[in-house]
């Protein structure tokens, strides 16, 4: 059976590569985003196993020790980690597989797995990147200006990964990213938007 594929995807908070993960695993039977281990609470509507693992602190750093994930970060007082065995077993049944992961983790597995394949989710702009996190309803005003503030340095790391996809549009973004999935790298969107400007901070 052929190996399959590894796709990363970064983007800072809001900017939708949650949902574009979910939606390429959802329309392509050959596709699974990789479920990551957490030390945060679950918010309303998450599942057990399907968003996320939801493990203790204590757990967490027992992985660590065992060398049980691919990529751990701490991210926003909460510890994030992609499971080694999970994804090898998943890529050697011929799965591609999809990590929805920071750039700091996607250093890391590009380190490990030079053969992964990097995408930058952006998002068209500031304002929008803004919207989209108040409209989520989860965070306080004060986590979503954090959110706005870590997010300039989240995508000065841009230039790190093999392609950028802007999030203007979902369901364009989406084609982009199964065009560069299958390689047809001519068929993804040139990207239109004013970097500079979403680099700097408000």
């Amino acid at each position: 059976m052929n190996h399959g594929k590894l796709l990363i995807l970064s983007a800072p908070s809001g900017a939708g590569k949650s949902s574009l993960a979910k939606a390429l695993a959802a329309e392509a039977r050959d596709v699974a985003v990789s479920v990551s281990h957490t030390t945060r609470t679950p918010r309303p509507n998450e599942v057990e196993g399907r968003d996320y693992y939801f493990v203790s602190p204590e757990q967490f750093d027992r992985m660590v020790k065992e060398d049980r994930f691919l990529e751990h970060a701490r991210v926003f007082g909460n510890c994030y980690g992609t499971a080694r065995e999970s994804v090898e077993a998943l890529l050697r049944a011929g799965r591609n597989v999809v990590l929805d992961i920071d750039w700091q983790g996607a250093r890391r597995v590009k380190e490990l797995m030079p053969e992964a394949v990097t995408v930058f989710v952006l998002p068209p702009s500031r304002d929008v990147l803004h919207q989209r996190l108040v409209g989520r309803g989860q965070d306080s005003p004060e986590t979503i200006a954090r959110r706005m503030r870590e997010a300039s340095s989240e995508m000065s790391h841009y230039g790190e990964f093999d392609h950028i996809v802007v999030n203007d549009d979902f369901a364009a973004a989406l084609s982009d990213i199964h065009a560069i999935l299958q390689g047809s790298f001519g068929s993804v969107r040139p990207v239109s938007v004013d970097i500079p400007a979403l680099l700097r901070e408000a």
